[in-house]
């Protein structure tokens, strides 16, 4: 039993050493065995990394204005990453825009260097995220904001951790930047990585309305696209893929908010529910 807590622990900082900037104990080494297991914790990377940015924006809100707060926050979640998978999501733009092989697609993504396509999407998801949760805060409220950040975060990095159970790595283990992000996930370390990746909308979920259950169709929608887009073009995925699956899942959360909120689209919501009742 006690042999097992203290895999757990190991097991869990071995994630927040890879997936954050966050300081680990000293006993916390590299170590290969514990690296291929540490995605179980990913999504609860994202209650941490959530948590920073939620916190950085509900203090800050009282002191400047919220368009101030909310860049700060975005930043707090991008220092705490070390820009880990916006870095993810500027290579695939990379890549799958500049590449029209698998061959050239994968060599564009291992490079470190920024092309245009990186750049403009990098720039355009960062404004996004930062346009959504002003609108959040602003026409519902701070908190709502914050709530959904964290939520936001976790379910996203669900998304992302998913494939390494439904889908295949695209590039070979010796090419491999992100060796954990190769290894198939057992059915127990997925069922980890359900549980703390949904367990916030679940909160969500008592807290403003059931209605809020509708927001696993954008992840599966995210999912399914992504999924069918690296196939195609890569026979698979690589670390800057998921990555990728990471901000534009988080951004689908936000976007999903908004419609759900939306007067336009609550009315035709209840207008079908008035005709399937007739």
């Amino acid at each position: 039993m006690m042999h097992s807590l203290r895999r757990e622990i190991r097991l869990f900082f071995t994630a927040v050493m890879f997936f954050t900037r966050i300081p680990c104990p000293a006993w916390v080494d590299h170590s290969e065995e514990y690296l291929h297991h540490s995605s179980r914790y990913f999504p609860l990377m994202g209650w941490i990394v959530g948590g920073a940015g939620a916190s950085v924006l509900l203090v800050s809100a009282f002191v400047v204005p919220k368009i101030i707060a909310i860049l700060l926050s975005v930043i707090a979640t991008v220092l705490l990453t070390g820009a880990f998978h916006e870095d993810g999501f500027a290579d695939a733009c990379d890549g799958f825009g500049g590449g029209w092989t698998k061959e050239r697609i994968l060599a564009i993504m291992q490079d470190s260097r920024l092309g245009t396509f990186g750049t403009i999407g990098l720039v355009g998801i960062l404004a996004l995220k930062v346009a959504c949760l002003l609108v959040i805060a602003e026409s519902y409220s701070t908190l709502s904001a914050c709530f959904l950040m964290v939520a936001a975060h976790a379910a996203s990095r669900f998304t992302a951790v998913s494939f390494l159970m439904t889908h295949e790595y695209a590039r070979s283990e010796g090419e491999s930047k992100a060796k954990p992000l190769a290894t198939r996930m057992t059915t127990g370390e997925f069922t980890t990585a359900l549980l703390t990746g949904l367990l916030p909308f679940l909160l969500l979920f008592s807290t403003f309305g059931g209605a809020l259950i509708l927001f696993i169709f954008p992840l599966l929608l995210v999912k399914w696209y992504l999924a069918r887009f690296f196939t195609r073009w890569i026979q698979g995925y690589t670390g800057d893929c998921l990555g990728a699956t990471q901000q534009v899942a988080e951004v689908a959360c936000y976007l999903m908010f908004l419609v759900m909120k939306s007067e336009n689209v609550q009315e035709l919501f209840w207008r079908a529910m008035e005709m399937m009742g007739k």
